[in-house]
């Protein structure tokens, strides 16, 4: 394959280098793209800054320092924070070629940590050549994806956390240890999900040929690992002892599942390496919830809720 450097390709430009915390927020606003590797990059959304120019459409970011060589197409204008890059394509490219480069860019991430960044060695970097691009990545089609950012219900729902309650998680949930084959003995077959302490792919980290221990529709929450990291499972599985296992003594939908994930997951700041998770003190710790004019938690309106944000037609 022929490799060529960056350089060659794209015009590489450092970003516009604002902070996010002199800034104005504003949910409608201009995306905000700092070196974190989630949510394409996009920290925020702001208000327009007088006298900054943004760094254009069209081009992928690059964090040069944090999520090092974390790389993503931005479709449209956008503030940046310190250490990112934008880089430019020379030649006309569609879409498709450029989210082709992010990844490519993005394999490169092993070169680099905290102590090391991308910074004078970006341009350097060697991607293949635009005569290199596999066939399947110029014949996909990305229209597919148009409109999947869309709420499944067009409405707005506040959320008034002043006027929720506390509530024990035993009173809410049984909770038991994950159980099932060691890591070791897994061999990358079977079709029931491994679920590990790990903070990605919903706590999916591979696959198994022993039968489903725990049942779906509950939720895993990690007491050690990325302690505090919480996924709904659809699907029956198998799970590791690092993951507890949440099973609701009340009626869950995967929609009430989603606000109850988002809400455990506050609880990390609380944990970590030296200080895990266990099962007893997860049984006596608290979760503040709406409530509805009894009292008790009011899962309509947290199910609701989920369905208005952006995204939610895809759940």
């Amino acid at each position: 394959m022929k490799l060529v450097a960056v350089s060659d390709l794209f015009d590489v430009f450092y970003g516009v280098n604002l902070e996010l915390n002199k800034l104005t927020e504003d949910p409608n606003g201009i995306p905000f793209v700092s070196r974190t590797s989630k949510n394409n990059g996009v920290s925020s959304y702001v208000k327009p800054v007088k006298g900054k120019k943004m760094n254009p459409g069209g081009t992928i970011s690059v964090a040069g320092g944090g999520s090092v060589m974390e790389s993503f197409l931005q479709k449209q204008p956008y503030y940046s924070g310190r250490d990112l890059y934008y880089l430019v394509p020379k030649v006309k490219m569609t879409d498709n070629v450029l989210l082709y480069y992010c990844v490519c860019l993005r394999e490169n991430k092993y070169r680099f940590n905290y102590g090391r960044q991308a910074n004078r060695t970006l341009k350097e970097l060697l991607i293949p050549d635009i005569t290199e691009i596999p066939s399947f990545v110029k014949k996909n089609d990305l229209s597919k994806f148009n409109g999947l950012e869309k709420p499944l219900v067009s409405k707005k729902i506040t959320l008034n956390p002043e006027n929720w309650k506390w509530f024990v998680y035993d009173d809410l949930f049984h909770i038991e240890r994950g159980r099932g084959p060691r890591k070791n003995e897994l061999d990358g077959t079977g079709k029931t999900p491994f679920v590990t302490s790990s903070d990605q792919n919903n706590g999916w980290t591979d696959f198994t040929r022993a039968t489903p221990i725990h049942k779906g529709n509950t939720i895993g929450v990690n007491r050690n690992g990325s302690v505090a990291e919480a996924f709904y499972q659809p699907l029956p599985f198998c799970s590791t002892e690092d993951v507890h296992i949440f099973t609701p003594k009340f009626r869950m939908s995967k929609y009430v599942a989603l606000f109850l994930t988002t809400l455990i997951k506050k609880e990390k700041y609380r944990y970590n390496y030296g200080r895990k998770w266990g099962i007893g003190r997860m049984k006596t710790s608290r979760i503040k919830l709406p409530v509805d004019k009894s009292g008790q938690p009011d899962w309509k309106l947290m199910e609701d809720y989920i369905k208005t944000i952006d995204y939610s037609k895809q759940i």
